[in-house]
């Protein structure tokens, strides 16, 4: 058995993911919004969302744990519910010019912090880097692990 030539992808991007949200956290006080909160505003930010259940899913987050998140957000009126002409019992949610200012700031602000961390890479690098995390993170969670996406 030969020397093994690189850490597991884990042990090099689960410290790094949280040095990274540790980097956000003051920029998400600044704002006033929540870890959660920047979130759905992210997701919803991609487009409308049918309901709270497939928007909780999206994020990773619990269904029943993302409604305060929800109500804290239309209270400020960062995003909206309306019925969903299809089936009214749902709600359809989406974000308001507001919310879309405020996603757009947070994240301006946490990718300009960022910069620090991507210059330490050349250019080549840097693109290298950022595409193929994007390809990756792109990827639904089923295609990666082989686990089937229905229970």
């Amino acid at each position: 058995m030969g020397e093994v030539e690189r850490p597991d992808l884990a042990a090099m991007i689960v410290p790094l993911g949280r040095i990274l949200m540790a980097l956000e956290k003051p920029v998400l006080a600044e704002h006033g919004v929540s870890m959660w909160g920047y979130s759905v505003l992210v997701a919803l930010g991609r487009g409308t969302a049918r309901g709270q259940g497939v928007l909780a899913e999206e994020i990773g987050a619990d269904k029943t744990r993302i409604i305060p998140v929800l109500d804290e957000l239309q209270a400020r009126g960062w995003i909206e519910r309306r019925p969903d002409p299809a089936d009214r019992r749902a709600r359809l949610l989406a974000l308001t010019p507001e919310g879309r200012a405020v996603r757009d700031a947070v994240q301006t602000d946490i990718q300009a912090r960022e910069e620090a961390l991507l210059g330490r890479l050349d250019p080549a690098d840097r693109r290298g880097f950022l595409n193929a995390l994007t390809t990756l993170a792109a990827l639904p969670r089923e295609e990666i692990t082989g686990e089937s996406a229905t229970p």
